[in-house]
């Protein structure tokens, strides 16, 4: 378990690093308190939720540390991962580079809502884990897993990515940029085509997963879609 805090700490301290340049680059300054209140509240939930998984499901943690476009096992979402590891470099560059040329500016409260989302976001992934220990950070069947339908399940068929998406909403504002925003939306196709992909591997692969689509009807909004 120590071996697993450290690699996981590791992570996270690599990823701020990276995220902390992208933004710092961008912005051509460190004058930016947006940024820094964002990754404060960012990494302090993602402290959180590392702290609480390998505590109570360690299986579940040194799953998720796997990721990104070369752990996924088929084509298709190599391609959609790669896409999603380019937006979400574009969503912490854009609002940085927004900031240096003043082209948006966000009020306090709209900063403060976008980091809200944040943190509503992770609310949503936390239930997600603490009802799926079998979620996987890459598209996968193993042999034991079975259909979780309970939790956040039983109203839509990937709570995993609602979540996600309220915090992709939240970061470009929690930065105080405006067209941060349309990164957000440029990246809903790769978002919507891997979630038709990995629904259409669950239904090949895992047992009951058919039934459950035909009895929770909404993939990612309630009574919408």
């Amino acid at each position: 378990m120590n071996s697993l805090y450290r690699q996981s700490f590791i992570g996270l301290l690599v990823l701020f690093l990276v995220m902390a340049s992208l933004i710092v680059l961008g912005a051509g300054t460190f004058r930016y308190w947006q940024a820094w209140s964002f990754l404060t509240i960012y990494f302090a939930a993602a402290s959180a939720m590392t702290v609480y998984l390998i505590r109570n499901d360690p299986a579940l943690a040194a799953r998720r540390m796997s990721g990104g476009p070369w752990a996924e096992r088929e084509p298709a979402q190599k391609i959609i991962m790669s896409l999603a590891s380019a937006g979400f470099i574009g969503l912490i560059v854009v609002p940085a580079i927004d900031h240096r040329f003043a082209w948006s500016d966000l009020p306090l409260y709209a900063v403060v809502m976008g980091n809200g989302l944040i943190l509503l976001g992770w609310l949503g992934i936390f239930f997600v884990f603490r009802e799926n220990s079998f979620s996987s950070a890459t598209i996968e069947v193993s042999a034991d897993q079975r259909v979780v339908s309970t939790g956040p399940y039983a109203w839509v068929r990937h709570p995993m990515y609602a979540a996600g998406l309220v915090m992709l909403f939240g970061i470009p504002v929690a930065l105080g940029s405006g067209w941060g925003v349309l990164v957000v939306v440029a990246m809903l196709p790769a978002l919507v085509w891997r979630l038709m992909n990995e629904e259409n591997f669950l239904a090949r692969n895992l047992p009951g997963y058919r039934a459950y689509r035909d009895r929770v009807r909404y993939r990612l909004v309630p009574l919408i879609w």
